[in-house]
């Protein structure tokens, strides 16, 4: 079968690779056939930097190695199931929530699966990725969709996922001021959600001016701003209730100014989600944040047992994930329509989706 393998920095290779054997399946398995896979700022910072979360040597957990095929956010169809599978069943559409961990250590045991340190994931660190024709999945990863969400949208709830959860870790609720920084895909799915929620203004702010504007046509009530032409601050101090700021300031784009400048516009006692990931230490200023009295919220992932209530979202029409989509390419495509173009800090792509099968 076709498989899209990371190899190495900024070495991506189009390759056939052995099909999963379906008589090997363990019982608690679903091998799927992927339909549309997005690429994640996850795999860009695989693909710039070297390995970082794919795994050089095996996976503690699961075992997995480099080469790697790529592929976390993906729709498909089940082909097969093992002999312990009763959710979901073969011509079934799922939608995959990519994490594998154990269900019996300590977070496990809570429920939260994100974060234990043996967590892997599909496509990154798993034998099995989206961007290949066939892979197998865990019985908990193969979650079913209904047929009032498209392949498009299913392949879009694991971003979709993330952006909710920092809506959720800002406190956003109807009536809610915000900022989002950085209008990448998380931001983007976040400007949406933020829409959903309820919130009562939105600025976004954003130094690319191609997604500047693409923030006004996903929403058009929202407030957008260039950082670089216009002093954010006094800019939503002006249009804010006393000056006092926004209520929820949600950091997309994993820059330091881009976090210190939510800080500067989250009004006392606000909240500061950092959503997107860091890829260096970051020059803070924690005394402001003290004077302040803010709540400064980190997030990693998302509650697997989100993909019920992001597929209900979409379902209800009010959370239309599908209009972040830039542009759908092939696999023998995906090095230079796919990274290379989303990497072009000028560039008009927001979020790339390839068509797998």
């Amino acid at each position: 079968m076709k498989a899209v393998r990371f190899h190495g920095k900024r070495d991506i290779r189009v390759e056939e690779v052995e099909a999963p054997k379906q008589a090997a399946l363990a019982a608690d398995d679903v091998l799927v056939q992927p339909l549309v896979c997005g690429i994640c700022g996850t795999d860009l910072h695989e693909y710039v930097s070297g390995a970082i979360v794919t795994p050089e040597t095996p996976h503690p957990y699961t075992g997995a190695q480099n080469p790697q095929i790529l592929g976390h956010e993906f729709s498909a169809v089940v082909m097969d199931v093992g002999k312990d599978i009763k959710h979901v069943h073969p011509g079934d559409r799922v939608s995959v929530q990519p994490l594998i961990s154990p269900r019996n250590d300590y977070f496990g045991r809570r429920g939260l699966f994100h974060l234990s340190p043996c967590m892997a994931c599909v496509g990154l660190s798993w034998d099995w990725g989206g961007l290949g024709q066939q892979a197998v999945v865990k019985g908990y990863n193969a979650v079913p969709v209904s047929d009032k969400v498209s392949d498009v949208q299913a392949a879009l709830i694991e971003p979709a996922a993330v952006a909710v959860y920092a809506l959720d870790r800002g406190r956003v609720a109807v009536g809610s001021t915000v900022l989002i920084s950085g209008m990448g895909p998380i931001g983007a799915l976040a400007l949406l959600a933020a829409k959903a929620a309820g919130a009562s203004k939105i600025f976004v702010s954003e130094i690319n001016p191609n997604r500047l504007a693409r923030a006004r046509e996903l929403v058009p009530d929202c407030i957008p701003v260039n950082p670089r032409e216009t002093n954010l601050l006094e800019f939503v101090r002006d249009q804010t209730e006393e000056g006092v700021g926004v209520d929820a300031a949600l950091e997309c784009g994993g820059a330091e100014a881009s976090l210190n400048a939510c800080v500067d516009v989250v009004r006392r006692q606000g909240v500061v989600v950092q959503a997107g990931l860091h890829s260096k230490p970051a020059s803070v200023n924690p005394m402001q944040w003290a004077l302040k009295d803010i709540t400064i919220e980190a997030t990693w992932c998302y509650p697997t047992q989100s993909w019920p209530r992001v597929a209900s979202m979409i379902e209800s029409g009010n959370f239309p994930v599908e209009k972040v989509v830039s542009s759908q390419i092939s696999m023998d495509d995906v090095v230079e329509k796919g990274f290379e173009a989303l990497l072009d800090p000028t560039g008009n792509e927001m979020k790339v989706l390839v068509n797998v099968n």
